[in-house]
């Protein structure tokens, strides 16, 4: 079962857990993706409920399923100078709470400080993109150096 980039938006997500362990399988896989709101630009949604941790991940998932894993993805490091002071001026507009609560507000945002927006196409191809594969990381410490988690609970 695969949950992706929504946990964050269930008022309950502890019906959801109860339901997903009620309905897989013996040696089944439940996979939950989410943002890292330990990541420094992290910037919620006004429309979420809660925003797990990777450690608040595991431990939703441990009393649930026999072998729990966290893996980070997409690392924060920025490469160039730029990058830096693009940084700087997000978690700044985020403390602040400057960011806009529109799609279309952050869609100007994206294009002042990246250009032109590539459309998403129709399908996705072999090659079109580069592959960062996600890395293992600890459940029993605060994660800075990823935009994402994922979390895998096996029954």
């Amino acid at each position: 079962m695969i949950l992706y980039e929504a946990i964050y938006y269930l008022a309950e997500p502890e019906r959801f857990l109860d339901e997903c362990r009620r309905v897989i399988r013996d040696k089944g896989v439940l996979l939950i993706c989410t943002v890292n709101k330990d990541w420094s630009e992290f910037n919620p949604s006004p429309y979420s409920a809660k925003y797990f941790s990777a450690h608040e991940l595991y431990q939703f998932l441990k009393h649930e399923f026999s072998d729990v894993e966290l893996y980070g993805a997409f690392a924060t490091s920025p490469d160039s100078t730029i990058d830096k002071i693009i940084s700087l001026i997000k978690r700044t507009a985020v403390t602040l709470h400057m960011m806009p609560g529109t799609m279309k507000g952050k869609e100007l945002l994206k294009r002042i400080f990246f250009g032109k927006l590539s459309p998403l196409l129709n399908e996705i191809e072999e090659g079109m993109c580069g592959y960062s594969p996600p890395v293992p990381i600890r459940y029993n410490s605060p994660n800075f150096e990823y935009k994402v988690i994922y979390v895998v609970g096996r029954i």
